[in-house]
């Protein structure tokens, strides 16, 4: 009769003496909500143009702990998506952190104009100025004056009383700026000078460590060095368009062919290099030492408060190059294997500051890429380029025999037009007949797909489908247009005069665009393995919010990615 309770005490003993899995072995503490501590140091890196495709087209090139680290043994998501029209950097970024679409945030565009014209771009604030000298103009960022809701970063220095902080780092003034938030502290690549420079929104001085860090310029170890394949085998890259194609890019001295010297036609260390510096896979390299840099000497991680610190990074080369040649080229995907490596680099570096037991860090992109035109083409699709000038003016010709009303459509904004109601109500026109009319007329134009009038957005009377959900998400009451234009899929808007270095873009709504990568590692946190399900990059916010134990962003329509989490 005694048996089995003899049995029973030898199976607890042996299930007891068995090693541990991750979820069981996490210790639960009593004084953290959840059970876990949340990690000392959050990392959130974008990379700035980069479709969720290219990871899958180059996964064997790339090194076990560059992205390999995130994809292979962190949580993948692989169906994630910037989920909003009008997929443009500022945008981009500026839902990563907020987990709120266009239309809360404020930030509808790179730049927009406002009903009378006035140029405004994303982050620019007359009142702030950057402090290494570089002049300031309307067209760079210098506060988040503009971003109209609270970023993750801001509701962690809420929940900690200031002490837990955020940092963040970027090649390009609103990847930096709009990751940061309204409490946080940025630095942005100075094309004047090739260094990181803050602005008078965040400190009054840059800190002593950033004066000592420039003394020796660092900035200038890339001069008049070659950008040459990385990789031996030349049978590596046979995935990719070689280069020398007729419509690539002849951006300052930067040619079509691989090879090209970073400050050719200098002696030295001039406008030239400095301007191209970002536009290249060095551009990274140097976004990558300065956050080192930031990352040891404020002791980002080691908060004497206990609190936790975030760190984002923005690498902004990508999508320079994209933009150049194209994510098909040769070198797109030389740049990629190069990020890659430097990723490796700098996730190393983080691992031996701070420890990789109290890191938690997420990749994401700010936007995916269309083809060049031409390679589509080539491929059997319906692809070309719309001259946006000259649609509107076609249409505002057909407007004008209909209603006697001239220029009805007056401007070219981001993602459609502005169009003069007071001229309709001084002729005695219907706008919404006006509206409607000029709508159909946009479709009946080569390479049009979509047109939505301000009647429709305000009263939110789209049709059930997925491009117009996501232009819904993307404008703004306030802000934004009366005429959304969308183009075919494969058709890019660009105006024979713009300077020839786009030769592609992004900001449409489709797949190529909005698809991008969503990784997130840290095994005390996170289970990994790949997720086919469905995500969005406003997930992000609230998600990170749980394990930080804050108030999600005050717009935050994001839901929590529960699957991936470890159980508390």
């Amino acid at each position: 009769m005694k048996f089995p309770q003899i049995a029973i005490w030898l199976t607890l003993s042996v299930v007891a003496a068995l090693p541990l899995g991750p979820v069981a072995a996490q210790a639960q503490r009593a004084d953290v909500a959840g059970g876990i501590a949340p990690p000392k140091l959050v990392v959130v890196v974008v990379i700035d143009g980069l479709p969720q495709e290219q990871l899958l087209k180059s996964y064997d090139l790339l090194a076990p702990n560059g992205f390999r680290r995130l994809m292979d043994k962190g949580a993948w998501f692989s169906d994630a998506h910037q989920a909003h029209a009008l997929t443009v950097t500022a945008v981009g970024h500026a839902a990563i952190l907020s987990g709120a679409y266009p239309y809360q945030t404020g930030i509808i565009g790179n730049d927009w104009k406002s009903r009378d014209g006035k140029f405004i771009y994303n982050t620019a604030d007359a009142a702030h100025k950057y402090l290494d000298g570089t002049p300031t103009t309307e067209d760079d960022g210098v506060s988040p004056k503009n971003l109209q809701v609270s970023m993750l970063g801001d509701e962690l220095r809420y929940a900690t009383n200031n002490t837990g902080r955020i940092f963040s780092v970027s090649g390009k003034d609103r990847g930096a700026i709009l990751m940061a938030g309204k409490t946080g502290t940025a630095y942005m690549l100075s094309k004047k000078t090739g260094r990181f420079t803050s602005t008078s929104y965040y400190m009054d001085k840059h800190p002593s460590w950033w004066e000592t860090y420039y003394e020796k310029k660092p900035q200038d170890q890339w001069f008049h060095q070659r950008w040459n394949l990385l990789l031996e085998n030349p049978k590596a890259y046979q995935r990719a368009l070689a280069d020398g194609q007729p419509w690539a890019a002849v951006y300052n001295n930067m040619t079509s062919k691989m090879g090209y010297m970073y400050g050719l036609g200098e002696i030295t260390p001039g406008p030239i290099y400095y301007s191209m510096l970002i536009a290249g896979p060095f551009g990274d390299e140097a976004t990558a030492e300065f956050s080192t840099s930031l990352l040891k000497n404020e002791s980002i991680g080691k908060n004497p408060s206990g609190a936790t610190d975030i760190l984002t990074v923005s690498f902004s080369s990508h999508d320079y190059i994209n933009h150049n040649f194209g994510p098909e080229s040769i070198q797109s995907m030389d740049h990629l294997i190069r990020l890659d490596r430097t990723l490796a680099k700098f996730f190393a570096t983080i691992d031996a500051q701070v420890g990789r037991d109290n890191v938690l860090t997420l990749l994401t992109a700010d936007h995916g890429f269309m083809n060049t035109p031409e390679y589509s083409t080539a491929r059997g699709f319906d692809a070309g380029r719309v001259d946006p000038k000259a649609l509107r003016g076609t249409v505002n010709a057909l407007a004008e025999k209909k209603f006697g009303i001239a220029n009805l459509a007056p401007q070219h904004m981001t993602g459609g037009w502005t169009l003069d109601y007071a001229a309709m109500d001084a002729k005695g026109a219907n706008r919404e007949e006006v509206e409607n009319f000029m709508a159909r007329a946009v479709l009946e134009q080569p390479g049009m797909a979509f047109a939505f009038t301000r009647s429709q957005l305000e009263r939110g009377t789209l049709p059930a489908t997925r491009v117009a959900t996501l232009v819904q998400r993307a404008w703004h009451r306030q802000f934004a247009i009366d005429l959304v234009v969308v183009q075919k899929p494969f058709y890019y808007f660009q105006s024979p005069s713009n300077s020839p270095q786009a030769v592609c873009s992004h900001g449409s709504p489709y797949s190529y665009d909005t698809n991008v990568p969503l990784m997130v590692e840290g095994s005390k946190w996170i289970k990994a393995g790949r997720y086919g399900q469905y995500a969005e990059t406003v997930d992000i916010a609230p998600t990170l919010a749980q394990i930080l134990n804050v108030r999600v962003p005050s717009a935050s329509e994001g839901k929590v990615l529960t699957q991936m989490l470890q159980a508390r």
